[in-house]
């Protein structure tokens, strides 16, 4: 599942995980929206992106990790700073990604996880 508040972002990571094997479960423009979906679709893996609107990706992603423990979440920000890194594997983060990354950056965070195509 992909949650960006950037259509032209979620449009860009869907197409390099589809052009790899990987399925979509859902999409959502918002922390809030994604923590709502993430409940209803369960999907494997979740991209959340960390400044939005409406829930930013670290409150997400602490609900996520309330409903799910053992959730997969790969947190994904243009923010390189040190502090916010900390706060996203503190809460649970399986790993962090920093815009702009490329098609093998993105990939190689997925597969660090053990979950197969």
């Amino acid at each position: 599942m992909v949650v960006d508040d950037s259509s032209l972002m979620r449009r860009m990571m869907k197409n390099i995980l589809t052009r790899n094997g990987y399925i979509i479960a859902g999409e959502a423009n918002s922390g809030k929206l994604g923590v709502e979906l993430f409940e209803k679709l369960r999907p494997d893996i979740v991209t959340m992106d960390i400044v939005m609107d409406n829930m930013n990706g670290l409150e997400a992603l602490s609900h996520i990790k309330s409903i799910a423990p053992d959730a997969c979440v790969i947190m994904v920000s243009s923010m390189g700073q040190e502090v916010i890194v900390r706060d996203a594997i503190k809460n649970g983060a399986d790993d962090f990604l920093l815009k702009p990354y490329d098609e093998d950056d993105l990939l190689k965070a997925f597969k660090k996880l053990n979950l197969s195509v």
